[in-house]
Formats: structure tokens, C-alpha cells, sequence
């Protein structure tokens, strides 16, 4: 039986989903769910992810997924990626992020993505977490991918709850793929 969310995937590629988390045995039960079924869908699957779960992940896909398979995973440092500017930037992460796909893009190619949101301390600016996700939403209306944000739910203030709500159309709890009521579409690029 598929899951609501692969199901989701089916009918629309355009899918931003905020993925609270609060144990890592669960989160390694989505991230490997999300990558064998993208790779089983025939996508390639851009993991943002970082040095310590990367090793973990990569040893349960090999015993899950032929050599052939495995070449449909990209791994991308997640530190790398939120400060390749050497700080956490959302313009410079954009950039970095639309240099990756873009060949993917250019040449038609299906993909999906899931990026381990991770920060060092709550004293980071969170109103540039807001304007990264509004960013990232707007890239995943125009260039038409799934894109799930996996941020640890205990080390999320309520203030950047309210904000992860109202920038992402979908919540994935667990198990279960609602619709976020408190979304509101971006309006950036427009």
C-alpha cells in the first residue's frame, strides 16, 4: 500500500513539506522511505543531509538498493549547503541550491529533494529561515520537484513553528501528510 504521500507525488510534483521530527529512529524510517520510493518512481533524489546521519543512511541503502539504484542518490553536504556564503544567507543558498538542479532541470530529468534543516544555536537570525523557505517554496512551484524540510521539533520555538506553518502547504507528522490551514503562498518572485 502506497503512502499518502507518494500518492501526493503521483498526481503533483509541485510539493513543499515541513517535516517536524522528534526522534531519529522515525526520521530515519521517512528519509529511507522517501529516497527508495523516489528512486523506485524513477527520480533522482538530491539528500541534503549531514557528515553524522549521511554514513548511516548510506549503509541501510546499500543493503536496500542495487548499485544501479544508488547512483540516483546525490548526497550534498548540508553544512556546505546553508553557509556556502559562510554564513546562513538565503540569496547565496538559493544560488547554490539552483546550480545543483539545474542540470536536472535543463534536461528534463525527475527529481525530488530532502534537506535536514540544522542550525547551531536558537540565537540564529529566524526571520532568514522564513525568507529561505519562502525562496525555496517559490523554487518548488516554478520548477516543479517534492522538496521536504526535516528540522528536529524539540530545537523549533514556537515562533518559527508558526513560521515553518505558514510556508509550507504540507505537514508531514510522523506517519501522516496533512495540509497546513496557516500556509500562505509566497509571492517573491512574482
Amino acid at each position: 500500500m502506497k503512502s499518502k504521500m507518494n500518492q501526493l507525488f503521483e498526481t503533483q510534483k509541485k510539493v513543499h513539506v515541513l517535516y517536524s521530527f522528534n526522534e531519529m529512529e522515525n526520521y530515519m524510517k521517512q528519509v529511507l522511505s522517501y529516497i527508495i520510493d523516489g528512486v523506485a518512481a524513477g527520480d533522482y533524489v538530491i539528500l541534503i543531509e549531514n557528515d553524522r546521519v549521511y554514513p548511516i543512511i548510506y549503509k541501510e541503502l546499500s543493503n536496500r538498493l542495487a548499485e544501479d539504484q544508488m547512483k540516483f542518490v546525490h548526497f550534498v553536504n548540508s553544512f556546505d549547503f546553508y553557509f556556502s556564503s559562510g554564513s546562513y544567507h538565503p540569496p547565496a543558498i538559493a544560488d547554490y541550491f539552483n546550480k545543483m538542479v539545474q542540470p536536472y532541470s535543463e534536461n528534463k530529468i525527475s527529481f525530488r529533494s530532502w534537506a535536514h534543516v540544522e542550525w547551531a544555536t536558537m540565537e540564529e537570525p529566524l526571520h532568514l529561515i522564513e525568507d529561505f523557505e519562502k525562496i525555496v517554496d517559490e523554487a518548488v512551484n516554478q520548477q516543479s520537484f517534492p522538496l521536504i524540510c526535516a528540522y528536529e521539533g524539540k530545537r523549533m520555538p514556537d515562533y518559527l513553528k508558526t513560521i515553518l506553518m505558514e510556508t509550507h502547504p504540507y505537514v508531514l507528522m510522523e506517519d501522516e501528510l496533512i495540509v497546513s490551514e496557516q500556509y500562505q503562498p509566497s509571492n517573491i518572485l512574482k
